[in-house]
């Protein structure tokens, strides 16, 4: 079997349906294909070390959101503010709650360049690379590549990874979707990026019955399949159940998942998250890349530094002992 075979069939193995010459999914996989040989002779891509404490596992600060932020703003302090407040929110948080991440994700229409410029990480820095579709009072309802991101640009500014948020719906979009996440993983190994993949299950218009837990693992399935440097997975049942349950839970999710994977926090009650994470370190999650559940109740604060370092950085301190107490080295997967 030669690679290009080898790479059509993880896409077949990952969509159930069969890839054939000539269409636009394969061309697009013998460009990633060839974008891959070429990197690796040329820009090796890094280690998840580059993420990781010493642990091997990840405790990591996701500062990415944009309208969603404004959003959590609106609902603090009763309206909606600007850009300046936004990009000032994540820089304070660089500052105050970074050093004590193993890994940093921010965007680059908010922070991504000052955080890199003035180096004030010492985790590694991970640039978003996923254009949001999202009304100004919604979720995110679907996402693409943001062209305007060049991933070598942000490597040599000091990204170590890229992330796309891929919208995962058992619809008409399901395959495009998976071709998006499997392009992004070829530009970052084309780009010696590492990958973080993040997949969150949504029903589709018109479904009855959501199985959550279900999706959440056939999306993992699907996108995990495409093999990410790391997957960034839902916690099943939002964490909102006792923890041995949610341990049964993670691990039918970690049957499905190839690579090594963490969990976000979107969803799920701040004061549940440290038994989520805990649940899935024991379920065979390397860790967590989460924001809302580390700095949330801060937002619209008028000391935020001070609140950050009163309230933020004790949570992720507690969170990253819990991840190097019960979670698996990424370099066991």
């Amino acid at each position: 079997m030669t690679d290009r075979q080898g790479m059509r069939q993880t896409a077949q193995q990952a969509t159930g349906q069969t890839v054939q010459p000539g269409t636009p999914q394969a061309t697009r996989l013998d460009a990633g294909q060839t974008a891959q040989q070429g990197t690796r002779q040329a820009i090796p891509v890094p280690t998840l070390d580059l993420l990781a404490r010493p642990s091997g596992g990840f405790a990591m600060v996701a500062m990415d959101q944009r309208e969603s932020l404004r959003q959590m703003f609106a609902a603090a302090i009763g309206e909606r503010v600007g850009d300046e407040r936004l990009t000032s929110f994540k820089l304070t948080v660089a500052r105050e709650v970074g050093p004590y991440a193993s890994g940093f994700l921010i965007d680059q229409d908010y922070g991504f360049g000052q955080v890199a410029a003035e180096g004030m990480l010492p985790g590694g820095l991970i640039v978003a690379v996923d254009s949001l579709q999202q009304e100004p009072d919604g979720p995110v309802e679907d996402t693409e590549i943001d062209e305007r991101v060049d991933l070598v640009a942000a490597r040599e500014a000091g990204a170590v990874a890229a992330k796309l948020l891929v919208i995962w719906r058992d619809d008409e979009r399901r395959e495009r979707r998976l071709e998006i996440a499997a392009e992004f993983v070829w530009r970052c190994a084309d780009a010696g990026l590492l990958s973080v993949l993040e997949g969150v299950a949504r029903p589709a218009a018109g479904t009855t019955g959501f199985d959550g837990p279900a999706a959440i693992r056939e999306a993992a399935r699907e996108l995990a399949g495409l093999r990410p440097s790391l997957y960034k997975a839902q916690v099943p049942l939002g964490g909102a159940a006792p923890e041995e349950r949610l341990v049964e839970e993670c691990a039918r999710l970690g049957e499905v998942i190839p690579v090594p994977w963490v969990v976000l926090s979107q969803g799920v009650e701040r004061d549940d998250f440290p038994t989520a994470v805990r649940a899935a370190c024991r379920a065979g999650a390397s860790g967590m890349l989460a924001g809302r559940a580390i700095w949330s109740d801060v937002v619209g604060s008028d000391d935020l530094a001070a609140e950050l370092r009163a309230r933020s950085v004790p949570r992720l301190q507690g969170l990253a002992a819990i991840v190097d107490e019960h979670a698996r080295p990424w370099t066991a997967r």
